[in-house]
């Protein structure tokens, strides 16, 4: 015996499929007709005449369901025009997605075809066919999607996560830290930084806060642990934390002064923020201070920019820089001494 739908519920699934398909086809620029909407309604097997097409429409404005009707002169057009996301965002959107290098390339087809279509239909087929492909290094690990929701949840529910943590080897291996072992860590938050997802936690027996790549997790779980509010860290800031690491490389927190070539303003206000309070010294160089948390890669980003930037205080900040440069140079001294022997054909090399 078939199943008979009755009136009601057929009148309810029409309204729905009209809203559907303005939803999906229609926008200011391309209003659907009466005529094409019924064949659309037909070729769902949903019979419709112009008469109730017009108080359908009417119904669906009634309850709050914009859609526009253009007048014509034989036949009325409807359209849309209240949507969740303009083109532009919606670009953005993509263009974000296909940038993060921790979001698989599978993945990324995927979620970039999902923002699309949020557009409708029609501008779904635009932004799919104007996609460009970034040159970004995609990481293959799948399990990202499944790892972000559990650490999500975790937070959510007040609870410790575990999960296996691992590294890639010469030959693109899997190779995992604590010999396997779970890592348990109080997730505080998931930041995007520099083309890649973190996690920033911290464990109940070491001081500071830490940070772990969720491309480098592996069966995430939720623990029954609660999370250890003794343990957080003092003053813990998700977004200062993210303003004074570099590269998420934790360190001891430190007011740094700095001084400066003033062509480097672009590139100071977007390190640290707009609001970085600027003292210009004379025409071409300015100073400023900022917190920072200490590591081997904020030497690192000091000494890209050669000597137009410069750390003058404090004096322990001073000393690690120089200790550090020194160190250096020692390297490539030492180097430079060695490759030098075997181009002359010193027949020692080979005993060092």
């Amino acid at each position: 015996m078939g199943f008979i739908m009755g009136k009601e519920n057929f009148s309810k699934i029409k309204l729905l499929k009209i809203w559907e398909i303005l939803k999906q086809e229609s926008d200011e620029n391309r209003p659907l007709t009466t005529g094409q909407i019924i064949e659309r309604l037909a070729d769902s097997g949903i019979t419709c005449d112009r008469r109730t097409l017009y108080a359908d429409i009417a119904t669906l404005n009634s309850f709050g369901y914009e859609v526009v009707t253009q007048k014509g002169q034989h036949s009325n057009s409807y359209y849309i025009v209240d949507r969740s996301f303009d083109i532009p965002e919606l670009r953005i959107l993509i263009d974000a997605v296909q940038a993060a290098s921790f979001i698989s390339p599978k993945k990324t087809e995927e979620l970039a075809g999902k923002i699309a279509a949020l557009g409708g239909s029609y501008r779904a087929d635009i932004l799919k066919k104007n996609i460009v492909e970034f040159n970004t290094t995609k990481h293959n690990n799948e399990h990202i999607y499944y790892s972000v929701n559990v650490i999500e949840d975790a937070i959510l529910s007040g609870k410790k996560i575990k999960f296996q943590y691992f590294d890639l080897t010469e030959n693109q291996e899997r190779k995992f830290r604590k010999n396997g072992e779970k890592y348990l860590v109080n997730p505080v938050a998931m930041v995007f930084s520099n083309d890649n997802y973190y996690m920033i936690g911290y464990h109940d027996n070491h001081d500071g806060v830490t940070t772990y790549r969720i491309d480098r997790m592996l069966n995430a779980e939720i623990s029954e642990e609660s999370i250890n509010e003794k343990a957080k860290p003092k003053g813990l800031n998700v977004s200062n934390h993210r303003k004074q690491s570099f590269f998420m490389y934790s360190g001891k927190t430190e007011t740094v002064r700095f001084e400066a070539d003033r062509d480097m303003l672009d590139v100071i206000y977007d390190k640290f923020g707009e609001n970085t309070r600027i003292i210009c010294l004379d025409e071409k160089r300015i100073s400023f201070s900022a917190e920072v948390e200490i590591s081997p890669v904020f030497f690192g980003w000091c000494c890209s920019f050669g000597e137009r930037l410069k750390v003058v205080g404090p004096n322990s900040v001073v000393s690690e820089m120089t200790e550090l440069l020194n160190k250096m140079t020692r390297f490539y001294s030492e180097y430079n001494s060695y490759d030098n022997r075997i181009k002359k054909g010193d027949s020692d090399v080979s005993k060092d």
